[in-house]
């Protein structure tokens, strides 16, 4: 085990609304290691807290979004 979990933010420029929102969340959240999600409708960003980068950039585009 780790003693540091690392966040990571990704700019997603095709968030829009809440159900960009709760797509991506449902495709992120369940990732191994995934501790927290946040996905921020404003500022376009979805901000991660654990997880491996590859599965969550995966998962993002599985939901349909692409990270700029």
């Amino acid at each position: 085990m780790t003693s540091a979990t690392a966040t990571r933010v990704y700019t997603v420029p095709g968030i829009s609304c809440d159900h960009c929102q709760q797509a991506i969340e449902s495709q992120v959240t369940p990732l191994d290691g995934v501790a927290a999600v946040v996905v921020d409708i404003h500022t376009k960003t979805v901000t991660v807290t654990g997880g491996d980068h590859d599965s969550i950039t995966a998962a993002i585009e599985t939901a349909g979004y692409d990270i700029a």
